[in-house]
């Protein structure tokens, strides 16, 4: 069984937003769906992120729900 700690070193693409109507950021990850958060600064919404990542990878886990793996982008 894969762990937490086997997805958290995975190379999922990372979004940071800007939020322009009410200042901060919200970060999500493409292929979480559902996993994202926010927060004020840029350094607040990394580390936010990663905290949530973590989050979701253990909730899935504890509900046995699949967790995807990162998908490769193609460059043409």
């Amino acid at each position: 069984m894969k762990t937490i700690d086997y997805y958290m070193q995975l190379p999922y693409k990372m979004e940071i937003i800007p939020d322009v109507d009410e200042g901060g950021y919200t970060v999500r990850f493409p292929d979480l769906k559902g996993c994202l958060t926010c927060a004020e600064t840029i350094e607040e919404a990394v580390k936010n992120a990663e905290d949530a990542k973590r989050a979701w990878f253990t909730a899935c886990l504890e509900d046995g729900i699949n967790i995807p793996e990162p998908q490769r982008e193609q460059f043409v």
